[in-house]
């Protein structure tokens, strides 16, 4: 366990191990010492997920990994803390410059993807609130970390989209594990399902059901 010295840390370690977060009293600039420590987290983290899908293409991006951790811990603290913030929110929640690139995309994943959860309880607790729309537009980009939460992605070609079969396969499995039926029944994605799944759809998911593909 990393010992922790600061509010965006001990966010972060503490909402990745325990699925919590802490929401402190006022929002703190992030150090560069924090960010490089926070590097050093994410690389770590990271190559402990990528035993599940063991490719020497895909690696650690560390900016794209610090980056969702500001966008996270920001988010969750602007829960609570909205006083005088309004001006500050696209310093606060910055856009990322780079390309969405699946390295990229699996290391913001390290924090992105508890986004939902938080955007979810804003966009409840005020749905014209101009942060939603900004954490919505972070997961449309990074719609990976967004499967589950209702995102509009018509613009996607998901055969380009999903056509490495590393990022595919882990794709594929947050469908299945969020039961994210929009996404499941697109005709392509519902394709690749049901061939994953075999002759044991029921056990995997059994009110799915199949679409037509058209070809």
């Amino acid at each position: 366990m990393m010992e922790t010295r600061s509010p965006f840390l001990d966010t972060i370690f503490l909402l990745r191990n325990s699925g919590s977060i802490t929401v402190f009293s006022n929002l703190q600039e992030i150090s560069k010492k924090e960010e490089q420590e926070a590097e050093d987290y994410f690389e770590a983290e990271f190559e402990k997920e990528r035993l599940e899908f063991l490719s020497t293409a895909i690696h650690c991006d560390k900016e794209a990994a610090v980056w969702g951790a500001k966008v996270l811990y920001h988010s969750a603290q602007l829960y609570l803390i909205r006083e005088n913030t309004s001006k500050d929110l696209d310093k606060l929640i910055p856009k990322k410059k780079v390309s969405s690139d699946i390295s990229s995309v699996l290391s913001a994943d390290l924090s992105l993807r508890f986004l939902p959860q938080i955007t979810s309880v804003l966009q409840t607790a005020d749905p014209y609130d101009p942060l939603v729309k900004i954490l919505e537009d972070i997961l449309t980009q990074f719609h990976y970390s967004g499967i589950g939460y209702p995102l509009n992605l018509d613009k996607i070609n998901w055969e380009k989209e999903l056509q490495d079969k590393v990022y595919r396969k882990l794709y594929l499995e947050r469908i299945v594990e969020k039961k994210a039926y929009s996404l499941a029944e697109i005709p392509y994605i519902n394709k690749l399902l049901m061939a994953d799944f075999g002759l044991h759809k029921d056990v995997y998911w059994r009110d799915l059901k199949i679409v037509a593909h058209g070809d």
